[in-house]
């Protein structure tokens, strides 16, 4: 049996238990510059996700994702359902950028960026501490049986618990509401927007469940970026990393004094470990390098009068002995892979500055009748969307090929037509001859062109359909 509680198999998680049963970790406080430096990063990124659903750009909120109106809005430019490349372009553009850095610089997006370690790192555990003490308080108080003092110290953490992840959901539904809109909406009863309503309290309990229940689970169990990071880094990429050469052999009394390492053997690095491992074991799945480790450690290292880094920022490359190469083939593949999907994307956004057209039949088909010569006119119903996303605004003039002239006519509302900034919708109907069609149809090209230039701005092909006989 393990000497120390902390001091696990290999091969066992330290939140579990021999049945697999989840077990609770209370990570010791630290303090240290790196323990400095991320708080103050982290109060950065929340400064950032809480003010930007405030700020305004050309009076649009500067990211707005309106999901019911399919609209997306970042920084000025605003993207519609139908710009589905530019939205498969972005997702590639993140997952590349994440292989890249990860590549480089380990799970650094884990450590310092996450919104699951910012929020619980940065609010929820200074919660805890604030109300029910450091790590060993609060281990022995969920050890103790019920009494007042544990349920009023629960109902205390758990209500301001409540409260952030409040906040925190009104903040995410800022983002596809509106933040002004939403302030609003908030002031009215709840039965008026019922739906945004459940959506906000579902968001509620999601990161009441996570923030302030589930939390280090989440990232062994659940992360799929967690799964994948062994494939992405290689010996070269920059992690939180134990120098054995120097710390072994650790303190023990079988080992004379001159021949011990550094590690003095405490076991603080593992205390301090929101996720619970022993980083002496190497770079594992479960470190999220928030470097809570290197802190502690280098507090021991103080002291005991020892230099501090025995835990740090390394390369396994460096703690081996080989060649380092901080520029390898991986970086350069992902950087490769960023450049081009970029360029895809910058070249995507200026194609879609010009006017993009789309066409949407009516709900019934076609509609006839028989005029005073016998003759049968058709007439087919369309919607057309425009997207135009320039400052000049163009008239155009809405046409056919003149092959059917004098038997196809374009009927709208307004012709010529100044096409806005933006997204807009227009009702077409095509009023035409019943010989126009060859067996109940014709494709026919629609064109919009500049009243200016003469040019053709866009161009689109239709079918119409009428009856067979």
């Amino acid at each position: 049996m393990a000497k120390n509680k902390f001091d696990l198999h290999e091969e066992r998680l330290a939140t579990t238990d021999e049945q697999g049963h989840r077990v609770f970790i209370y990570p010791e406080d630290v303090k240290g510059i790196w323990r400095h430096r991320r708080t103050i990063f982290y109060w950065f990124l929340i400064f950032i996700f809480l003010v930007v659903p405030w700020i305004t750009w050309n009076d649009q909120q500067i990211i707005l994702l309106n999901l019911p109106m399919r609209e997306f809005t970042f920084f000025g430019e605003t993207f519609y359902a139908h710009d589905a490349p530019l939205v498969l372009l972005i997702l590639l553009g993140f997952v590349f950028t994440m292989g890249f850095v990860t590549s480089l610089w380990g799970r650094v997006w884990c450590g310092w960026t996450c919104p699951q370690t910012v929020f619980i790192d940065a609010i929820y555990r200074k919660i805890e501490l604030l109300v029910e003490g450091r790590a060993r308080q609060r281990e022995k108080l969920d050890l103790s049986p019920m009494s007042l003092k544990k349920f009023s110290k629960k109902s205390i953490k758990w209500g301001l618990y409540l409260l952030v992840s409040l906040h925190i959901s009104h903040s995410v539904l800022g983002y596809f509401v509106g933040a002004r809109k939403l302030f609003w909406i908030t002031m009215s009863p709840p039965d008026e927007h019922m739906t945004l309503f459940i959506i906000m309290w579902g968001l509620t309990a999601l990161f009441l469940f996570d923030f302030g229940w589930f939390r280090e689970q989440f990232c062994i169990i659940a992360c799929p970026y967690g799964r994948i990071q062994s494939v992405i880094m290689d010996e070269n990429s920059l992690v939180v990393a134990y120098d054995p050469n120097r710390g072994e052999p650790r303190k023990s009394p079988d080992i004379e004094a001159d021949k011990q390492g550094d590690c003095v053997n405490c076991y603080a690095c593992v205390r301090a470990c929101p996720t619970g491992i022993d980083i002496r074991r190497g770079t594992q799945l479960e470190c999220i390098a928030c470097t809570n480790c290197i802190d502690a450690c280098d507090d021991i290292m103080e002291k005991v009068h020892k230099p501090k880094g025995l835990i740090r920022y390394e390369r396994e490359s460096v703690l081996e002995g080989t060649k380092v190469n901080k520029f390898g083939l991986r970086p350069k593949i992902y950087l490769a892979a960023m450049i081009i999907v970029a360029s895809a994307f910058v070249v995507t956004v200026n194609i879609s500055k010009g006017i993009k057209t789309h066409l949407i039949r009516g709900k019934v088909p076609f509609t006839k009748r028989t005029l005073a010569d016998g003759s049968i006119q058709v007439m087919n119903q369309y919607k057309m969307t425009l997207d135009y996303k320039r400052d000049d605004l163009p008239k155009v003039k809405i046409s056919v090929d003149p092959t059917f002239a004098g038997k196809l006519e374009v009927v709208t509302p307004l012709n010529p037509y100044t096409v806005k900034e933006g997204h807009q919708k227009l009702n077409l109907f095509f009023k035409f001859d019943k010989s126009v069609l060859v067996r109940g149809t014709q494709r026919v090209r629609l064109k919009l062109s500049d009243i200016k230039t003469k040019k053709v701005v866009s161009s689109k092909e239709v079918v119409l359909v009428g009856p067979i006989k």
